[in-house]
């Protein structure tokens, strides 16, 4: 049977996505005037506008985030956070629901196509989980303008890190080390644009879980979900395959997060009609993005992500520091 027109479909979602992120840019430009003028209610019927908007963005953000591998709160957070007129435990709060929402819609389609490995993602999820709540709890302590800069520092710093990595598609590990070995932690994945059966293994384990305890902390003291860092530490540390990396990565969101969201639904720090509408928005987009996990490059979606954080952390910094409220 004849394959498919491969070449077609990358290079139209490529000029879809670019069509995307062009009208969301637009949308973010034009928040700052509009949060100003909508922070005192002139008319209490126009409430809704808020919740349609997140639902908006949320859904671009769910494209963008599952292909790339960092999850929505990482995009979530900066950018609502920045630009609209929420206090920032909220927003926070439903970052980590985010984050775990676009994980779990697209959980399917990746186990489906081997884009996500159990084994690989359960004992990693377990240690960012315990430090999640540990990071919640000292978030939620903390002053917000401190939180603020601190989150817009970071999400500079992991912009740095995403254009400085050097990340292979294909990792070479010559022998798995002993603790990946009697996990069980190797598959095959099918990769769609070469057409080829891709087998792969993972090393310094060890290393890795430390690595993931620092990240849930991270992930629970920003409500970022920490996909950010998930991907170069598989990548790069444990020598998984980019788009397995990518695939794994959500999956360990949707377990770490859960366990920082519940500390933060216990102090009221979730209000639902921010969550609501960014979670299902979010869902919507994710499903979209893990089709185009199978078809696009994963360098594509990548700096479509660094441009965002760039913008969105820069925005976060200076507000956070009271220059640009």
């Amino acid at each position: 049977m004849a394959k498919p027109n491969s070449g077609h479909h990358p290079n139209l979602s490529y000029v879809l996505l670019l069509f995307w992120l062009v009208s969301f840019a637009l949308f973010c430009s034009a928040a700052p005037a509009e949060a100003a003028s909508a922070i005192p209610v002139v008319d209490p019927d126009a409430w809704w506008i808020w919740p349609l908007a997140l639902f908006v963005v949320c859904f671009f953000l769910g494209i963008i985030a599952v292909p790339a591998g960092v999850g929505g709160g990482v995009l979530f957070v900066p950018i609502v956070g920045g630009f609209f007129p929420f206090h920032l435990d909220f927003v926070r709060g439903a970052g980590l629901l985010v984050a775990m929402a676009s994980a779990l819609a697209a959980g399917p389609s990746l186990l489906k196509n081997g884009m996500a490995n159990l084994r690989l993602a359960m004992p990693l999820a377990l240690a960012a989980s315990i430090s999640s709540i540990a990071g919640a709890k000292l978030g939620l302590a903390l002053p917000d303008n401190i939180v603020q800069t601190s989150l817009g520092v970071t999400i500079l710093g992991i912009t740095v890190l995403m254009v400085s990595a050097r990340k292979s598609e294909f990792p070479h590990v010559p022998q798995p080390d002993s603790w990946s070995a009697a996990l069980g932690i190797h598959g095959i994945f099918h990769d769609g644009i070469s057409g080829k059966d891709i087998s792969w293994q993972v090393h310094r384990t060890p290393a890795g879980l430390v690595l993931f305890l620092v990240i849930g902390f991270l992930g629970g003291l920003f409500g970022v979900g920490a996909g950010w860092a998930n991907v170069p530490g598989l990548n790069l540390l444990m020598g998984v395959p980019l788009k397995v990396a990518a695939g794994t990565s959500s999956m360990i969101l949707s377990m770490a997060s859960s366990s920082a969201t519940w500390y933060y639904l216990d102090n009221g720090a979730i209000l639902p009609i921010i969550a609501v509408p960014s979670v299902i928005g979010m869902m919507i987009g994710a499903r979209i993005g893990a089709h185009l996990l199978t078809i696009l490059k994963a360098s594509v979606i990548r700096n479509m992500v660094i441009a965002i954080l760039l913008f969105a952390g820069v925005r976060t910094l200076l507000k956070g520091l009271g220059i640009w409220t």
